[in-house]
């Protein structure tokens, strides 16, 4: 059989209670800006993205039914901040907890450093920036954005050499495309 076509994930929608809050959240805290907004079938729609050529990367969708603080639409949103780039990582932390996220965890997953919160609505999401290093997933430790780069790389590095299956991500990389290509020629 053929592999599909290449596919990216693009875009999220989230069923919100309050638009305007949700707007105010992820514009402050992504930069996402307004492209689009209207109503459709009894529902207001706003289009957010930060991406020339992207229409939109999350739409906010209003008539949400699950009441806040009750499970969550998504088990999580993701976003992928530039290879090893802890001071951004940092910098989404402070901003999340200034805008009002609860539930602020950061964890060491050895192939990233990641972290998780809620949404003022309770929706989960992930920040995170790629380690050098390819880590056998599920792995996952705490990670302490207090120490300094250097200590977290070093501290991650002496982890997943200690305890877990791992390889340089470039070597990893390599072995997904070898994969990859022996799929397309199946």
């Amino acid at each position: 059989m053929a592999a599909p076509p290449p596919a990216q994930l693009t875009h999220v929608g989230l069923y919100v209670n309050d638009v305007d809050r949700m707007v105010n959240f992820y514009s402050e805290l992504l930069g996402l800006l307004v492209i689009d907004q209207g109503d459709f079938l009894g529902r207001r729609l706003t289009f957010l993205s930060r991406r020339v050529g992207e229409h939109h990367q999350l739409v906010l969708v209003s008539g949400r039914k699950v009441p806040e603080g009750e499970i969550a639409l998504l088990s999580q949103v993701s976003f992928r901040l530039t290879d090893d780039d802890l001071t951004s990582l940092r910098w989404f932390h402070d901003k999340a907890l200034e805008l009002g996220a609860t539930g602020m965890e950061g964890r060491n997953h050895g192939n990233s450093w990641s972290i998780y919160f809620l949404d003022p609505e309770g929706n989960r999401l992930e920040l995170y920036t790629p380690t050098p290093w390819y880590v056998s997933q599920p792995w996952r430790v705490a990670l302490d954005l207090a120490d300094t780069d250097e200590v977290i790389r070093e501290k991650t590095q002496a982890l997943i050499e200690e305890t877990a299956t791992w390889s340089p991500v470039e070597t990893w990389n390599a072995s997904v495309a070898e994969r990859l290509r022996a799929a397309e020629n199946d």
